[in-house]
C-alpha cells in the first residue's frame, strides 16, 4: 500500500550484561570465538543428518517478542537460499540443531542450551523459545549444525512485571521493498542503542521483477506458491545489513498486505476473486511468515489462519498492544460507505481483546502497535473529501468507537503506524471535523525503509494534506525509522532518515524529534506546517 487514496512478567530488573554497545562487526565475529565452547552440548551426533552440509547460516539469526524470563530465538539453516524448490539447498531429511545462550558473547557464562530438529516441512527452519532467563538483561545466542556455527546474535528480555525501568528505547519500521532500495537505514539501525525492533508490516513485497536498481526479485513473477514464498523471504533475509540488524536486538513482527497481496481483506484478494482459492494461498504465505520470522508457536498458522495481535508489558512503563488490521477486516468500500457501523478493521474478537487490554492496563504508556493510518486524512482541497478506503477512515465508525476507548481508558495512549512511506505526526482528536476538540492520543507514523525509492522531503499533495488535516503537524518522505525513547515522564521520538537508497553508503540524520509528554496527549516539536 502507497500514500494514495483509494475509490506478558515482572522482581527487579537485574543489571544489564556488557556488550551493551556491539557492533555489527562484533556480533558476526563473534561466531569465530571459542567454538569449541560447544563441548558444552557435546558434539553433534553422527546420525544427526545423512550427508554433510556446506555452511547452513545463510539467512542469519534472529530472536523476538521478549517476556521478563524468555526469548525466541530464529534461524532457518539454507546454504543454498535462492534454490528453486524453495528449500534452501537442504536435503529433505531431518537435521539436529544445537543452541546455546550465554551471558557474554565469548560464551564463557553459558546459562541455557540444548537441541531441536529442523525439519523440511517447515524448511528447516528453527523456533526455539529459551525460559528461565533474567529480566531485563541482555543475552547472546548461537547454533551449530554439523560443526558449523552460526552468526552470534545479541537479544535482551523484558523488564519485570511490576518492575519501574527508568527508559525503554525501541524503534519501530516498516515497508522495506528489496527492489527499491537499499538496506542503509538498517544497517544504521543495527549500530542504535535500543532494546526492542517493532516491524509494523510489509517485510517482503509480493510483486514480480520491478527492480530499477539492479535488485531485481526473486523468482521474477508475483509470488503465489509456497515455494514462491519462501524463496522471496529468503532473498530478503540474504541482505547483510538485514540480518546485521536482527542480530542486534530482538524483534516484535507483525504484518500487513504485502506478505500476502497487496490490499487483500479477510478472504477477499484485491481484485475479487475465489475466496477459496485466497485462502489457499494465504495460507501458503502465513506459512512461509512463520517459517522466516522470530514467533512463537502461539503464532504458528493453522492454515489460512494465524494468531498475531497479542500484547507485551515491559514493567510499569510500557504495554505494547500488536494489532492485526488485514485478517479480520471488512472489504474496501468508497467513501459513501465508510460510516457503516458494520464494518469492522478488527473484527469483534480482536476489538473485545483491544479495549480489554487498555481499559485494564496500569502501564504509563500504551502503544497501538498497527498497520494503517489511524487519524482522518482528507486528501483534497475544500468541501468536498476523498480519504483513503484502506486505512481507518474507511473503517470510521469502528475508529472513532476505538478512539474514544483511547481518550477513556489507558494512560498516554500512542498509536506507532507504518504502511503510507512517509513519516507524520498528528494528534488525534475527541473530533477530527473540529481542530479545537480535545486532543486524546498521539498518532507517530513512520516512512518506509526503502519502498517508494529515494523518497523526497515533500510530495506535490502534502500541502493540501497539511490544509485540510490541522491536526497532521509534520509529513516528510525521506526513508528510515523512528527511534523512540521512553520515560515515566516523556517519550522522545526521532525521525532518523536517509537521503537515498537507490545506491548504497547515505549517512543517517536527524529529521526532526517530537516529545510527548506524560498525561498531556499530543506532541511537540519542531514547527513543520510552513
Amino acid at each position: 500500500m502507497s500514500d494514495t487514496p483509494l475509490n506478558t512478567s515482572p522482581s527487579s530488573p537485574a543489571p544489564r550484561a556488557a556488550g551493551r554497545g556491539a557492533t555489527r562487526r562484533g556480533v558476526l565475529l563473534g561466531a569465530a570465538v571459542g567454538a569449541a565452547a560447544f563441548g558444552a552440548v557435546g558434539p553433534a551426533p553422527a546420525h544427526a543428518a545423512p550427508r554433510r552440509l556446506p555452511d547452513p547460516f545463510g539467512l542469519g539469526v534472529a530472536s523476538g517478542d521478549p517476556l521478563p524470563d524468555s526469548i525466541v530465538l530464529w534461524t532457518r539453516l539454507a546454504p543454498e537460499p535462492l534454490a528453486d524448490n524453495g528449500l534452501g539447498g537442504m536435503p529433505e531429511h531431518m537435521y539436529k540443531v544445537q543452541w546455546q545462550v550465554a551471558e557474554d558473547e565469548r560464551f564463557r557464562r553459558i546459562v541455557a542450551s540444548g537441541e531441536t530438529r529442523a525439519v523440511p516441512d517447515s524448511a528447516h527452519s528453527v523456533h526455539v523459545e529459551v525460559s528461565g532467563l533474567r529480566p531485563a538483561a541482555d543475552y547472546y545466542y548461537r547454533f551449530r549444525v554439523q560443526g558449523h556455527l552460526s552468526p552470534v546474535g545479541r537479544t535482551r528480555t523484558a523488564p519485570a512485571r511490576g518492575a519501574s525501568p527508568e527508559a525503554f528505547s525501541f524503534a519501530f519500521a516498516s515497508c522495506q521493498s528489496y527492489t527499491n532500495g537499499h538496506y542503509t537505514a538498517q544497517a544504521h539501525l543495527a549500530r542504535e542503542d535500543l532494546d526492542l525492533v517493532v516491524f509494523l508490516g510489509d517485510y517482503i513485497y509480493e510483486y514480480g521483477d520491478t527492480g530499477a536498481i539492479g535488485r531485481p526479485h526473486v523468482p521474477s513473477w508475483e509470488t503465489v506458491s509456497l515455494t514462491d514464498y519462501r524463496i522471496r523471504h529468503a532473498q530478503y533475509k540474504t541482505d547483510p545489513d538485514l540480518q546485521a540488524a536482527h542480530a542486534a536486538f530482538p524483534w516484535a513482527v507483525v504484518f500487513d498486505d504485502h506478505e500476502v497481496e497487496n490490499n487483500w481483506a479477510d478472504d477477499t484478494p484485491e481484485d475479487g476473486g475465489d475466496p477459496e482459492e485466497f485462502l489457499r494461498r494465504r495460507a501458503r504465505a502465513f506459512q512461509a511468515y512463520y517459517e522466516n520470522m522470530p514467533l512463537r508457536a502461539a503464532q504458528r498458522p493453522d492454515g489460512p489462519n494465524v494468531q498475531m495481535f497479542r500484547r507485551l508489558a515491559f514493567g510499569d512503563l510500557m504495554d505494547l498492544h500488536l494489532l492485526d488490521t488485514r485478517q479480520y477486516r471488512s472489504d474496501q468500500v468508497g467513501d459513501g460507505q465508510h460510516d457503516d457501523p458494520d464494518r469492522t478493521l478488527l473484527g469483534d474478537r480482536q476489538r473485545r481483546w483491544l479495549t480489554a487490554g487498555l481499559t485494564g492496563s496500569g502501564a504509563r504508556w500504551n502503544v497501538l502497535g498497527q498497520q494503517v493510518f489511524f487519524s482522518q486524512r482528507d486528501f483534497v482541497a475544500g468541501e468536498g473529501t476523498n480519504f483513503s478506503n484502506d486505512a481507518w477512515d474507511g473503517y470510521r465508525y469502528e475508529r472513532d468507537a476505538v478512539r474514544d476507548v483511547l481518550a477513556t481508558g489507558p494512560s498516554n495512549p500512542v498509536v506507532i503506524t507504518g504502511d503510507v512511506h512517509a513519516n507524520y505526526v498528528v494528534d488525534v482528536k475527541a473530533d477530527f471535523d473540529d481542530p479545537e476538540s480535545a486532543t486524546v492520543a498521539t498518532e507517530l507514523v513512520g516512512t518506509s525503509f526503502t519502498s517508494g525509492g529515494d523518497g523526497a522531503d515533500n510530495g506535490p499533495g502534502d500541502g493540501v494534506q497539511l490544509q485540510e488535516n490541522p491536526h497532521i503537524k509534520m509529513i516528510n518522505r525521506r526513508r528510515g525509522y523512528v527511534r523512540n525513547r521512553v520515560t515515566p515522564t516523556e517519550w522522545t521520538a526521532d525521525y532518523r532518515v536517509v537521503d537515498r537508497v537507490s545506491e548504497p553508503g547515505a549517512p543517517i540524520r536527524d529529521l526532526a524529534r517530537y516529545t510527548i509528554e506524560d498525561g498531556r496527549p499530543g506532541a511537540i516539536g519542531p514547527d513543520s506546517r510552513a
